[in-house]
């Protein structure tokens, strides 16, 4: 019995000792395996970083950031009030006619320039005509009457005082007559009440007329009236004789210089406006009513002061900021680097792409006007161009 119990344990051990190389074996297996997988995986990580990502800070290595940069320098700052307006004619007018009958003659065709008093039409008055021959004899023999009865009464004293008024009455009130009818036979020639082009006609030789009928369009278009709506809250801005610049987008640089002529009295309820206008000369008819047009009302005119590109400055949550390259000047060469450093800055108003700074730049100052928005504060910058005066 104890042989045979001697020989179970035994067997035990061995089994036990058999175990335990097995699983020393597969864990040396399995430890190779998992060696060469960690060392695969970090060998992919090593290569991967290289082209994702940047080199660690403690590596030595800096990056450099190609920048464009501006010299600042005092300048003049035109503050401006900028408005859309629409061209007026100077005069636009609808010519009636004056008197009745029929249209015999049409002197000036539409699109003509015409002075001032030139005839335009002429109306049939043959009749007018025979009335006043008419009228001018009996003026003629009321003048004879009356030159008679007041050497009469006044020299011979002769008659009687009432005779002596009543050739004065009827001798005022023949040449009145003639006149009234002279006067009407010069209203049958339709003239231009000032200088200008007609722009329509509105009848044609035969036509009949009577007085109030719209004859012709006459327009006046040099000089011309830009109008424009001024808002309520610059009412104490635009006065009559402030400077002005007038472009339009349909005549690229084509600038006119003006003043302002007219400011109005009253607020339009309607879009909280008032009008302002400005007349400009209009030689040539280059500017025509109804074109729409960029007005600029000057309001100041600031010396001396900092202006600098307005995509230059940008905006971040604490306000606007701004960045300049110190370390670097004109005359460099090329791989000369800088660095770039952050100003906060104080901005004053716009105008077009150029904006006012107040407080932060300084003249002189190396301003990043490309590439300011890749760069923080502290980077080291390359400098591929620069603008402005020598530092």
């Amino acid at each position: 019995m104890r042989s045979t119990s001697r020989v179970r344990s035994v067997s035990s051990n061995r089994r036990l000792v058999f175990a335990g190389a097995a699983l020393a074996a597969l864990l040396a297996g399995c430890g190779g395996d998992a060696d060469a997988n960690l060392a695969g995986q970090a060998e992919g990580g090593a290569v991967a970083g290289t082209q994702a990502t940047p080199a660690p800070a403690n590596s030595g290595v800096q990056r450099v950031i190609n920048v464009e940069v501006e010299t600042v320098e005092p300048s003049d700052f035109r503050e401006e009030i900028r408005l859309t307006g629409v061209v007026r004619a100077a005069r636009d007018v609808t010519l009636s006619a004056e008197e009745s009958g029929v249209i015999r003659e049409v002197i000036v065709e539409r699109g003509r320039t015409v002075a001032q008093g030139a005839p335009l039409f002429r109306i049939d008055d043959r009749i007018l005509a025979t009335q006043l021959r008419e009228a001018d004899a009996r003026a003629g023999l009321a003048a004879e009457n009356w030159e008679r009865r007041r050497r009469l009464f006044e020299e011979d004293r002769v008659g009687s005082e009432l005779q002596y008024l009543e050739a004065r009455f009827q001798l005022e009130q023949a040449e009145a007559t003639a006149e009234t009818l002279r006067e009407r036979v010069n209203r049958s020639v339709i003239r231009a009440p000032f200088a200008g082009v007609l722009e329509d006609r509105m009848v044609e030789v035969g036509t009949s007329v009577a007085p109030g009928t719209p004859v012709a369009r006459l327009v006046q278009v040099n000089p011309v009236k830009v109008s424009a709506g001024v808002p309520e809250r610059l009412s104490g801005e635009v006065r009559v004789g402030s400077p002005a610049r007038i472009s339009f987008d349909v005549l690229p640089g084509q600038v006119f210089e003006g003043q302002v002529s007219y400011v109005g009295a009253t607020v339009s309820a309607r879009n909280r406006t008032f009008e302002a206008e400005v007349v400009l000369p209009n030689p040539g008819g280059i500017a025509k009513p109804e074109m729409v047009a960029n007005v600029e009302i000057l309001r100041e005119v600031r010396e001396g002061v900092v202006v600098v590109p307005r995509n230059a400055v940008v905006r971040t949550e604490e306000g606007f900021v701004a960045f300049v390259v110190e370390g670097w000047s004109n005359g460099a060469q090329a791989d000369a680097g800088g660095t770039a450093r952050v100003r906060t800055l104080e901005l004053g108003p716009t105008q077009r792409d150029r904006v006012l700074v107040l407080t932060g730049l300084d003249p002189g100052d190396l301003l990043v006007v490309v590439g300011q928005q890749q760069v923080a504060d502290g980077d080291r910058v390359r400098v591929v161009r620069s603008r402005g005066g020598d530092r």
